[in-house]
């Protein structure tokens, strides 16, 4: 950058400079003796918490309305450590520099220029940067530095859609050159044109009105030589002029709007994952990928080019994304594809995928607790060979996590103390999927959000673990995971998972049945209340066929959980003993759960011990239940080979807890859990096959049975709603009305909004209106809206009749992110 920056750049004269700063000063007054003490303040905070962007700002005002030189450097180099090549930073620390009385300040901004330009993407830092040079070279005799100052800016920024300014300058400076002989003329018209032609094929704001600059400056050259130079530049302009359309699409929306602080400094902030962060992040990855396909259809030969263009692409989302962990792993992965490039020489793709590594390493720092950035990492750095440096990052990186849990557990722990042990004397199973370990206590409902997200985090946590236990054994040797595994056996936050882990791998890697056994036993010594790991325990005894040790593992835990939250582990063992058992012992088996569960309806237990994967008989040929086919994949769970289309017949009839009696008016009843709470218990711990409705039949449906007295016999009728026998006779009177008075699915909610709705009057105390939903619906089909054009709109017909009950069609909805649902397991 010597050229750009030369050594020689003229220095203000003696009447511009001011007295230097080092006066004696006059002693501290009490103003800045309160703003030091604020900017230490704030200055502390940043140094906990770097990603605090509305503390850093106030830390730039207070260090700039102090005054103090020092202060103020300090303050702008501790901000763009934390936020590299920020433009709005960087030109506020350079404007700082030469506003200041220094006589030194012009060497000191260029080292700044020096430091800053190399990496930067952003137009506006180089146009001040160009504003910089041309003012401090205004001579004649420096055009020359000048000339080297645009070239070495438009090299690097030239094919930015805001670069028009620049280009325009630059285009005027060349004509505006001086000449004495007939060459210096030809040199500069031949700058002129290169520049011009250059210009016109970039898309930029201002390309329409270049070209036609470039048409007249052609043709009042020579204007047979200007139809064969602009004929052959017409289609690589007419294409930039479409790709402009696109781009200002994408780009209006991806700019950052204006700063607001005094100092003019914009600055990323941390997401939160709302709404408006996934569409933002997801308009970058549609505009970074259409930028990656080559929109300007640069040829082969031009691919250089192609690829400087994605670079300062990339650099700038970089910059505004700079907590989007998505973005950084989109432009490693675009790194690593030139590193793979045969066609690129072999230094250059050696240059390619160290930059690659270095944007890990950049994106982890600005990212610590980011799982793809390390995993990554270490992965790259494995295929090095570099196994050092992996056992490094990952130390690092659950050293981070480990200090994320104990925020969320100080957090959790100095939560509101009003409901500390409001749900201690309520049931212990009305959160199946949260067995608290050795290390977390009994929370109340107030607190149920926190400690699930605690419980997430520990989960995550133990992920990192298992990564890491997998590099150790495959990079190194078992004995090394062993090791791994011992340091997570001693960490508070380790959790079940990776002692599941761990016993799978001893299996699997060398066939030591006891040595797993053995670890399956320290984590159920270990987490004594996970109802989830003793299942996976007994699945696995299982899986392998052990029969003896399977059946004292199932009698050993079964009654250490309330009935409630062991039912996942009756239901496995059920399971197995319908399938290779005998019939005395499935016998013997139902008549304990019978007595343990005594409103489970025996034909439920008698359909489940004739089942086959997803296959019942009974239900579809008996019972008229709607079959469901799956993917056929023969799994457990979520993905059985067929599943029932359940309907509110199977829901009565086959619950797998049914609902209480009836009670009086104004009491508390206490309700069942949610068919989808077990969803997500069975899918860890097995399939179940009578699970959640996931399908209701229509009204209709000739395949739907009517159980008139089936509110009577389960318990299911709401209070004040009319009899099975009363629907049964309405449905008759309105055979063409859409289904309605679908009784009410039964979930779990908190015990403080249970004791909420005890509290409300009874539902026969109200005596307002009540509309019928189905003529509503009705009317509302038919209604005739009149058009707002004016035209008369033509008379509709007979509103038509919906079959089977008028249902929507079914709702596809978009894929929201892991975590819809119940975690799957390692």
């Amino acid at each position: 950058m010597s050229a750009p920056v030369p050594d020689d750049v003229p220095q203000p004269s003696d009447s511009q400079q001011t007295q230097p700063d080092d006066v004696p000063s006059q002693g501290p007054t009490e103003a800045a003796t309160t703003q030091l003490q604020q900017w230490e303040a704030l200055r502390g905070q940043v140094r906990v918490k770097s990603s605090d962007s509305d503390t850093w700002l106030k830390l730039v005002d207070v260090a700039v309305a102090s005054g103090d030189y020092g202060r103020v450097n300090e303050t702008y180099e501790a901000l763009l450590e934390a936020y590299p090549n920020t433009p709005s930073a960087q030109i506020a620390y350079i404007n700082h520099i030469l506003d200041s009385s220094r006589e030194t300040k012009y060497q000191e901004a260029e080292g700044l220029f020096k430091r800053f330009l190399r990496t930067s993407s952003f137009v506006e830092l180089w146009k001040f940067y160009l504003a910089y040079v041309r003012r401090l070279n205004g001579g004649p005799n420096a055009r020359d530095t000048v000339r080297m100052a645009y070239e070495f800016a438009l090299n690097h920024i030239g094919h930015d859609k805001e670069s028009s300014e620049i280009w325009t300058d630059y285009i005027q400076f060349l004509k505006s050159g001086e000449t004495s002989n007939t060459w210096e003329e030809g040199q500069k018209m031949d700058a002129v044109r290169k520049a011009y032609q250059r210009a016109v094929q970039i898309p930029m704001d201002n390309v329409k009105r270049l070209w036609e600059e470039y048409q007249e400056f052609e043709n009042n050259l020579n204007k047979i030589t200007a139809k064969k130079l602009i004929s052959d530049l017409t289609p690589a302009h007419m294409q930039a002029r479409t790709v402009l359309t696109t781009l200002q699409e994408h780009l209006t929306v991806l700019i950052p709007p204006a700063p607001s602080t005094k100092t003019a400094v914009w600055l990323p902030r941390v997401p939160n994952f709302s709404a408006g962060d996934k569409a933002l992040v997801g308009r970058w990855r549609i505009y970074l990928k259409w930028e990656e396909g080559n929109p300007l259809e640069i040829e082969e030969k031009d691919k250089a080019q192609l690829h400087t263009r994605l670079q300062g692409v990339y650099r700038k989302a970089l910059v505004r994304m700079r907590f989007f962990s998505e973005i950084w792993y989109m432009a490693y992965v675009w790194y690593m594809t030139l590193s793979n490039d045969t066609s690129l020489p072999e230094q250059k793709r050696k240059d390619r995928k160290e930059e690659a590594l270095n944007i890990l390493k950049a994106g982890i720092q600005a990212n610590p607790s980011s799982f793809v950035l390390n995993f990554a990492y270490a992965e790259a750095l494995e295929t090095d060979k570099n196994f050092e440096e992996v056992h490094a990052t990952f130390d690092k990186f659950l050293e981070v996590l480990r200090k994320d849990l104990e925020v969320v557990e100080t957090r959790v722990n100095t939560g509101n103390p009003s409901l500390a042990d409001g749900s201690q004397s309520q049931s212990n199973g009305a959160a199946a999927d949260g067995g608290q370990t050795q290390n977390s206590s009994q929370s109340s409902e107030g607190g149920a959000s926190k400690s699930k997200e605690l419980n997430d985090r520990r989960t995550e946590y133990g992920v990192a673990w298992i990564v890491y236990m997998r590099f150790a054994r495959r990079a190194e040797n078992l004995k090394s995971a062993r090791a791994v595994f011992g340091k997570a056996r001693r960490d508070r936050w380790t959790p079940w998972e990776v002692f599941e882990a761990a016993a799978l791998m001893e299996y699997h890697c060398t066939k030591a049945t006891e040595v797993a056994m053995r670890i399956f036993e320290k984590g159920l010594e270990t987490f004594p209340d996970e109802v989830e790991f003793a299942l996976r325990y007994l699945g696995f005894l299982i899986s392998i066929n052990d029969d003896s040790n399977s059946r004292a593992l199932f009698e050993r835990v079964v009654n250490i959980f309330p009935a409630d939250r062991a039912r996942p582990i009756w239901d496995r063992w059920a399971r197995y003993e319908y399938q290779f058992g005998s019939l005395e012992a499935a016998q013997s088996l139902e008549k304990r759960i019978s007595e343990i569960y005594p409103n489970d309806p025996p034909i439920k237990r008698f359909a489940e011990r004739h089942k086959y994967l997803g296959t019942d008989a009974i239900a579809v040929h008996d019972l008229g239940f709607v079959i469901s086919r799956g993917n056929g994949n023969g799994s457990s769970g979520r993905s059985n080979a067929s599943s029932l289309g359940r309907t509110e017949t199977q829901s009565s009839v086959l619950n797998i807890t049914s609902s209480q009696p009836q009670q009086s008016q104004g009491s508390v009843t206490k309700r069942a859990p949610s068919p989808d709470h077990r969803r997500r218990d069975d899918s860890r711990g097995g399939s179940t096959d009578y699970g959640p409705p996931s399908k209701r039949a229509r009204a209709n449906s000739p395949q739907q049975r009517t159980y008139p007295d089936r509110d009577e016999r389960w318990g299911r009728r709401r209070h004040g709603s009319p009899s099975g026998w009363d629907r049964e006779r309405e449905r008759e009177s309105t055979a063409r009305r859409p289904d309605r008075e679908k009784e009410e699915e039964k979930s779990v909610i908190p015990n403080v909004l249970s004791w909420f709705v005890g509290q409300l009057p009874a539902a026969s105390s109200f005596d307002g209106p009540v509309f019928r939903t189905d003529d509503l619906m009705q009317l509302l089909r038919g209604a005739m809206i009149p058009s707002s054009t004016g035209i008369r709109a033509r008379s509709p017909g007979p509103p038509p009749v919906m079959r089977g009950g008028g249902r929507p069609p079914p709702d596809y909805s978009p894929y929201q992110g892991p975590g819809g649902g119940r975690r799957g397991r390692y």
